[in-house]
């Protein structure tokens, strides 16, 4: 049987060395064809020497020379590009599995052209369905992809969700493990550090998600990324906290079973799942010992301390729009913390602030409709760019 040709779009990002981890472990199953990468040119050799792709694309254009002479000094001859296209380019090298692990709405152009391939996209970035969701799915079903979460609760559900019977699912619910402050008060947070938000108790992720962990914006974010994956409506989305972070999320029918994917806390079982489908492969991760785990909790999430839950849920109502805003404005408002120009709580302050603004000539609290339309690719970048620039004019005024 021939190896299955794979690329990997951010394979410096934690969800890339990951993926990588299972490919090395298996190298008579895969070949690797196209790697990307942002600015981490020297994690990017050191992939290159390893798996010897065809094509690697450098984000930042000015380390180009710094990689090339790295790659020459190990005697690697490999093309390379830079930039934004040829992030793009590297996308659009026929594949038949494609890894997406762009952070952010920086992934978008990338994941479109891995979506027109027609063939297996492993998705780990839920930003691009928050800031265009309808686009995403509309070119999903245009050239019949076949799109796979990576996202733990998304894949978790993936694995317990029968399309045959969608009428018969009452609700979906995404455990959360609620993050570095979830037993913290509103003093702590006032004045937590990049560096304590960061300290997620049981994932190892990017800086970026793992804040979005702490303000448990990520699970309103995964609100919409599951609304648009399993059709679902979100009234029907719930939240429910799980501190171990073992049970990844369930599906809850209408006769009362509840069905739920389980496993260690390790991005490495969702992405085997991806890697593998629709078979399964062996996987380095820990297997469960019920016996050593113990006991699980459940709490229902605390709307007054993480209100980004009910900002999102806001949001979806007001249309597709709006969600392109919300994540905009919290990126932008994310990396101001981690620089640490503004404070940890100011985060989810801005965007429920920015979201309030006339953008683009859409009053989001008037102009539902245009809200409800925004499919064209070239507005939704439009808005983000313009909701980018008026948060961090925001921030650099102080204006929050």
């Amino acid at each position: 049987m021939s190896k299955r040709r794979i690329s990997i779009l951010g394979s410096t990002g934690s969800v890339g060395r990951s993926t990588i981890d299972l490919i090395k472990r298996n190298p008579d199953e895969f070949k690797v064809i196209a790697l990307s990468a942002n600015k981490n040119f020297k994690l990017l050799a050191e992939q290159v020497q390893l798996l010897r792709p065809e094509f690697i694309a450098l984000g930042d254009e000015n380390l180009y020379g710094d990689l090339k002479n790295i790659l020459d000094h190990m005697n690697i001859k490999v093309e390379i590009a830079c930039g934004e296209q040829a992030i793009i380019d590297a996308a659009s090298i026929p594949a038949d599995w494609i890894m997406a692990a762009i952070i952010g709405a920086a992934g978008l152009k990338p994941t479109l052209a891995a979506i027109k391939q027609g063939g297996i996209v492993a998705f780990a970035n839920k930003e691009c369905l928050v800031c265009a969701g309808d686009l995403v799915m509309k070119m999903v079903r245009q050239y019949k992809t076949t799109m796979l979460p990576v996202d733990s609760e998304h894949n978790a559900i993936f694995q317990v969700f029968s399309n045959q019977q969608h009428q018969s699912i009452d609700r979906l619910i995404l455990t959360a493990s609620g993050g570095p402050f979830r037993t913290k008060n509103m003093d702590f947070m006032a004045t937590a550090t990049p560096a304590q938000a960061i300290a997620h108790p049981n994932w190892d992720m990017g800086a970026k998600i793992s804040v979005d962990s702490a303000t448990m914006m990520n699970k309103g974010l995964e609100i919409i990324e599951a609304r648009y994956l399993f059709d679902m409506p979100d009234d029907k989305i719930d939240i429910l906290i799980h501190p171990q972070s073992i049970i990844h999320s369930m599906v809850e029918y209408c006769d009362g079973s509840i069905l739920a994917q389980m496993g260690v806390p390790d991005m490495r079982v969702p992405i085997a799942y991806c890697l593998a489908w629709p078979n399964r492969m062996q996987s380095p991760c820990e297997k469960l010992d019920f016996a050593k785990l113990g006991q699980m909790e459940f709490n229902d999430p605390d709307l007054i301390r993480f209100p980004a839950i009910n900002l999102v849920r806001h949001a979806l109502a007001m249309g597709s729009g709006a969600t392109t805003i919300l994540n905009a404005a919290n990126e932008i408002a994310v990396a101001a913390f981690l620089k640490e120009k503004i404070g940890f709580l100011d985060i989810v302050n801005i965007v429920d602030d920015i979201l309030s603004k006339s953008i683009s000539g859409i009053d989001i609290k008037s102009d539902i409709n245009h809200c409800h339309n925004l499919n064209a690719l070239d507005d939704i970048i439009a808005l983000d760019q313009e909701t980018r620039s008026i948060t961090f004019e925001l921030i650099q005024q102080k204006k929050i």
